[in-house]
């Protein structure tokens, strides 16, 4: 079985090719970066007592505890780091669950011993510190971490997890089914981890947890390999024995990684070597039922490699993925410390923060005012945040229905045309009539000088006064509206320029206390504006007065006309001069009926103008009303002076107490730009390495095929060829999406016509279509699927792969495995 020594078993896990690759993965794990992403890494999970720890064991040479009445209580990380000096540690990471003192103490848990021999005790002192020795921490969320260092150590992790529970009893309780299986799930549910769901012969695999919470997390079993334990258990020849090894097969549960046996030491060879132990394996699985399996299915030998090659694979598919996950992550870091700022731990540094700060805030302001949204600031204006940033928008759209609402409800009461009364209309709305005699008793207790037929003019301003009684409190409404959109507007803008801590500091020194002071002179300015409509006597030079009083009396005219014609020619609703009977009329009784408009009521015809003068006044008052509350109010004492609240002028005025009390930075802020400092030098390192690997474009483990379609060359076509072999099958490769490289001395050239390839009509497409395993490659032909496991058995392995476009000779060799030749090596 060759060298068992630990450092050969490591060794074994990877190739020369493949260790710059591994390296560079744990290159980021060492720096940290797993603490923000999730890097690929290999976990071993099983039921409790299933052989987990064993196999972790005799893949890594680490002799973990696995005596017969103990089970792992916690996940262990086991970190292999290649270095000149040997080395290894223990070490603890505290789970977030705990309290912050105990977190504390368990993070100093770091012991160094010079063998691995010694490991068993240290693990026992981490239980200790752990807390695990009482009876009411059975399992917890802490993670052991083991770091074994050395020249001939490859970089890796393996995790070991907490056995799943079945049932309770005196030591395991409810409580700690549920945290085991939630801790293991946490672990399987990372897309980048690959599962060896370990299953022990003991027991029927079916009743066995590991295999339904592999099938929850990973239900194509892409990402799982099967690996069965404790063989030996079963007896030879029985049903038992026999499910199991159709199990192997992958005939029942079927995982894309296939299975794997191993024969673990038992307890009467738990101290034998390892050499011996890899004897017994090989003695025990090469005979029986066992011996029937592919080789490269069974023994820890054949594991080790196939681990190494799903480890690489895994590595390559979850790059590019990392790479942008890690780039996203860095676009936040950068985000973040924007709006932390730099360091401040002087007057002077966090003057010069607020100083930049007031410059954002005036230009941003200035845009706000102007309606000019294109800075990112203002984001989208589909949202609640990036409406109330718009700030002229906000303004514009309160003045028009503060507008609408004064010429729908800005009056005291509602006057309308007698016969368009309606029995639903509102309790202020009166007919002119109505409102008419209203008018006369005020007018007989205001008479002056006047003669009769005639008004005191001073009436007009009391019934104007009190018509447009509603105006002060409609436009304390708006005001009040505009000023708490100003308090929102700029509350959400220092949001968006400072820190948490300092924005509520700019609130709270500066913007509501100016936003005080502008909300009492709004409130001083409306009572200026609407002064003059409640108070004095009505005046007005504009036009649109008399204009309007003509165009009343003119519509009153008209009624009265048609009212006379209908009397004057007995005729109802007429509408042309057709319907009038005027053959026999006599012109001058029509003109005397027309021209008469004899008033008897002096007093009522002195009301009617009086109204007139009253509802003219009040449109044109409304108007201008609107207008001034817009501009003197709005504009004038809130829009154009939000700029000014947070001015450099005013930062340089501050006294260096409210400097401090503004923009001094908590312990919260320093250490959240620490941590996000820390995060964002991690995670462009991380890029870097990134970077490095997959702008690597020749190399074929960052660029596999998406799909490898294999169709048999038919038999007529091979005979006009010099290249086949008598007894060996050969297949047309097809790739969804190939790569394009530069032209390869030693292949046919892809835009030159090649005599040998066999034409597309030979081409037997029924036979063979397979898609690419997650070991990425070679592909070998089978009837069915081509799995990982067919590069350890019996069947042929490509050997050569000229592609020519999408398509290519494949060549199968029934030889001894050899590296494949292709488009995609990197030789």
């Amino acid at each position: 079985m060759g060298d068992g020594s630990p450092q050969v078993q490591l060794r074994n896990l990877q190739s020369s090719d493949e260790l710059d690759l591994v390296d560079a993965i744990d290159k980021l794990r060492s720096q940290g970066i797993s603490h923000y992403v999730s890097l690929p890494q290999l976990i071993v999970c099983g039921d409790q007592s299933s052989g987990k720890s064993s196999v972790l064991n005799a893949i890594s040479g680490i002799p973990f505890p696995t005596k017969d009445h103990l089970c792992t209580r916690f996940a262990t990380e086991v970190i292999l780091r290649r270095t000149a000096a040997e080395g290894a540690s223990v070490s603890i990471v505290p789970s977030q669950d705990r309290p912050e003192a105990e977190c504390e103490q368990l993070a100093q848990f770091r012991e160094s011993l010079p063998a691995l021999d010694d490991i068993p005790n240290l693990i026992d002192r981490a239980k200790d510190a752990m807390g695990l020795s009482a009876a009411n921490n059975a399992f917890s969320n802490d993670v052991l971490r083991i770091e074994i260092s050395g020249p001939n150590r490859p970089h890796l992790t393996i995790v070991d997890l907490p056995g799943l529970i079945h049932s309770e009893n005196k030591i395991q309780k409810a409580a700690d089914i549920d945290l085991v299986q939630r801790l293991v799930r946490s672990y399987m549910s990372n897309t980048r981890s690959i599962i060896l769901a370990v299953v022990s012969a003991k027991n029927d695999y079916a009743n066995q947890v590991v295999l339904k919470l592999a099938r929850d997390v990973d239900p194509k079993g892409i990402r799982t390999l099967g690996v069965i334990t404790k063989p030996d258990t079963l007896p030879v020849g029985s049903e038992s024995e026999g499910a199991f090894v159709a199990l192997a097969r992958n005939e029942d549960v079927s995982f894309r990684l296939g299975w794997h046996v191993l024969k673990n030491r038992d307890y009467e060879t738990r101290h034998c070597s390892a050499d011996a132990r890899d004897l017994a394996e090989a003695q025990f699985l090469s005979s029986g039922v066992w011996n029937d399996l592919p080789p490269g299915s069974v023994g820890i030998a054949t594991l080790r490699q196939r681990l190494s090659q799903v480890l690489l694979d895994q590595i390559r598919n979850e790059l590019p993925h990392l790479a942008a996950e890690i780039e996203s992550s860095i676009e936040h870091c950068h985000v973040e410390l924007s709006r932390l700022g730099e360091s401040r731990g002087t007057t002077d540094e966090q003057r010069l923060y607020l100083l930049r700060i007031s410059q954002s805030f005036q230009s941003t302001v200035k845009a706000a005012e102007d309606g000019s949204y294109g800075d990112g600031i203002f984001g989208d204006a589909r949202t609640a945040d990036g409406y109330c940033m718009r700030f002229r928008a906000v303004i514009q759209n309160l003045n028009l229905e503060f507008a609408d609402t004064m010429r729908r409800a800005g009056h005291h009461c509602k006057i309308i045309d007698n016969a368009a009364l309606d029995a639903g209309e509102e309790n202020r709305t009166v007919t002119r009539t109505e409102y008419l005699n209203q008018i006369r008793e005020l007018l007989k207790r205001s008479r002056g000088r006047e003669l009769p037929g005639m008004y005191n003019p001073l009436i007009v301003g009391e019934l104007f006064y009190e018509q447009s009684t509603p105006w002060e409190g409609l436009a304390r409404k708006h005001i009040d509206l505009v000023w708490k959109s100003g308090v929102a507007f700029l509350d959400l803008l220092v949001d968006k320029l400072a820190d948490v801590d300092t924005a509520e500091a700019l609130r709270r020194e500066v913007i509501h206390p100016a936003m005080g002071v502008l909300l009492n002179g709004l409130n001083h300015k409306l009572k200026k504006t609407i002064a003059p409509f409640q108070t004095g006597h009505p005046i007005t030079y504009n036009h649109y007065f008399t204009e309007t009083i003509q165009n009343v009396r003119e519509k009153r005219l008209q009624s009265e006309v048609q009212k006379k014609l209908v009397r004057f020619f007995g005729v109802k609703d007429p509408v042309t001069l057709e319907d009038l009977p005027v053959e026999k009329m006599k012109l001058a009784s029509l003109v005397e009926v027309l021209a008469t408009r004899n008033e008897a009521d002096m007093d009522r015809y002195a009301c009617s103008e009086l109204l007139d003068c009253m509802e003219a006044y009040y449109k044109v008052a409304m108007k201008i009303f609107i207008d001034n509350v817009a501009v003197q109010c709005v504009e004038i004492k809130l829009a154009s002076k939000l700029g000014h609240i947070l001015s450099p002028s005013q930062i340089i005025q501050m006294d260096a107490s409210q400097i401090g009390r503004i923009a001094a930075e908590s312990t919260q802020s320093q250490d959240q730009r620490e941590r996000v400092s820390r995060k964002l030098t991690i995670l462009k390192a991380g890029a870097e390495v990134c970077k490095r690997f997959v702008g690597q474009t020749s190399m074929s483990m960052f660029r596999p095929p998406h799909c490898l379609r294999l169709r048999l060359i038919s038999s007529d076509t091979l005979q006009h060829h010099q290249w086949p072999v008598e007894g060996v099958e050969y297949f047309e490769a097809e790739v969804d999406e190939p790569i394009a490289d530069e032209p390869n001395a030693d292949e046919p050239n892809a835009d030159e016509p090649n005599a040998d390839e066999p034409n597309a009509d030979d081409l037997q497409d029924d036979k063979i279509v397979s898609e690419p395993d997650s070991a990425g490659g070679p592909f070998l032909p089978t009837e069915t699927e081509i799995s990982w496991e067919s590069r350890f058995g019996s069947l042929p392995t490509l050997d050569v792969v000229q592609y020519k476009g999408k398509k290519g000779k494949v060549l199968g060799k029934p030889k001894k495995m050899k590296s494949p030749k292709s488009k995609y090596s990197t030789e």
